[in-house]
């Protein structure tokens, strides 16, 4: 297992590389219609900020986490341009403590640490959204990690949040016209509901 500086460093390096916010996941922007008008959100292990900024020009008071102060410091400076106000921290997410019932809204993408599946549940509130999106074993591309401990397994992504309400699910896999449709990952909308 990486050590948290080691992990850090691999992160701020491939941050440094890039200039700008990647977009919101599609986990998010095709189902932007299911947030709420107001509430708390979290960009967990946020990168360049795409879903935080996607969140924040909605109205959210969004948290967005990450363990790469670069990457930290590029998405304050893109959300001060941008007049938005984002509260972030460099964290280890595996590391730090988890408040119960905090957020109305948490993103995850591109990114998994089973781990954390029942700490994301147990920090949503009665009601909250869970939008996830990350890679499958089953791609049709040689995109994002290659390691089977960062990649889904079938279906995987609705057994780590049984407590929760599927409200969208879609992986496509590799059936089908591979050239076309959802490929290479998994997503997930889902609602606490108890």
């Amino acid at each position: 297992m990486a050590s948290s500086e080691t992990v850090q460093q691999k992160w701020d390096k491939r941050h440094q590389q890039k200039d700008t916010p990647l977009e919101p996941s599609r986990s998010l922007s095709e189902n932007a219609h299911l947030l709420p008008m107001k509430g708390t959100a979290l960009d967990l292990a946020c990168g360049l900020g795409g879903n935080a900024l996607f969140l924040a020009k909605r109205g959210l008071d969004v948290s967005a986490w990450d363990i790469s102060p670069v990457a930290i410091n590029a998405l304050d400076a893109v959300a001060q341009n941008a007049d938005l106000t984002l509260n972030l921290e460099v964290s280890d997410v595996e590391q730090r403590k988890w408040e119960q019932n905090r957020f109305d809204v948490i993103v995850v993408s591109r990114f998994l640490e089973r781990s954390l599946c029942e700490k994301i549940s147990s920090a949503l509130k009665i009601g909250g959204l869970l939008y996830y999106q990350t890679f499958v074993q089953d791609k049709v591309a040689d995109i994002g990690p290659r390691n089977p401990d960062y990649l889904l397994e079938l279906n995987e992504l609705l057994r780590l949040f049984p407590s929760l309400k599927v409200i969208v699910y879609r992986e496509e896999g590799c059936i089908g016209d591979v050239a076309k449709g959802f490929r290479n990952e998994a997503l997930l909308v889902a609602q606490k509901f108890k």
